[in-house]
């Protein structure tokens, strides 16, 4: 039972402790301090449903249906694009400084809620890796474990949780780093590069 729990957190770990679309987008909110229990617990959730699935030996039915996969290929480059050029015309172009103040300040402008949970929504359940990595790769590895691999997707389970809360929480540490604009135009053009480096890979790796 231990050591399935244990392989099912390393695993887990492994595979979601990576520079992608998704980790930087929590960051992000994280730095900003903009709706930070809602992102961390809807990639948490999504990794958990993800999880379950594979280990149900859903990902099977999954497989068999390989244009829902080629869909999401599509569909994810797109939006990974999409957000790649936001993020190019914030750094670009960032919020003009008050006339009052013209001391740099951190971006202005909120995201709404609403904004936020629909670009984690998509940010996860677009990416084919996804369900590549977390229903496949993790499904075959539980099944492994016989009895006891639903404490293995326990274990996935609770490394989501664990990396989605600590980079959320985690990014305020950092937080001072970004008082300025230009700190901000810089992480904007880092988005938006590996936003089209993957949405760039997506495409071609079909």
């Amino acid at each position: 039972m231990f050591s399935s729990l244990a392989a099912g957190l390393g695993l887990g770990l492994s595979l979601i402790i990576a520079i992608g679309a998704q980790n930087l987008f929590v960051l992000r909110q994280g730095i900003r301090r903009e709706h930070v229990l809602a992102v961390a617990l809807v990639c948490a959730a999504s990794d958990a449903a993800l999880i379950a699935v594979g280990v149900s030996g859903l990902g099977l039915v999954l497989a068999a249906v390989p244009w829902a996969i080629e869909g999401a290929r599509w569909a994810g480059a797109a939006f990974l694009l999409g957000y790649a050029l936001l993020a190019a015309r914030r750094a670009w172009r960032p919020a003009a400084a008050s006339s009052v103040d013209a001391t740099p300040s951190p971006p202005v402008a909120r995201t709404s809620l609403t904004a936020a949970l629909l670009t984690c929504l998509a940010l996860t359940w677009l990416n084919p890796h996804v369900y590549l990595d977390t229903v496949f790769l993790l499904g075959s590895v539980a099944s492994t474990h016989g009895d006891t691999r639903w404490w293995f997707a326990a274990g996935a389970m609770t490394a989501s949780v664990a990396w989605f809360f600590s980079l959320a929480y985690g990014a305020r540490l950092v937080g001072r780093l970004f008082d300025s604009r230009l700190a901000w135009r810089i992480l904007d053009a880092i988005i938006a590069v590996v936003m089209a480096v993957i949405a760039l890979s997506l495409v071609l790796g079909g």
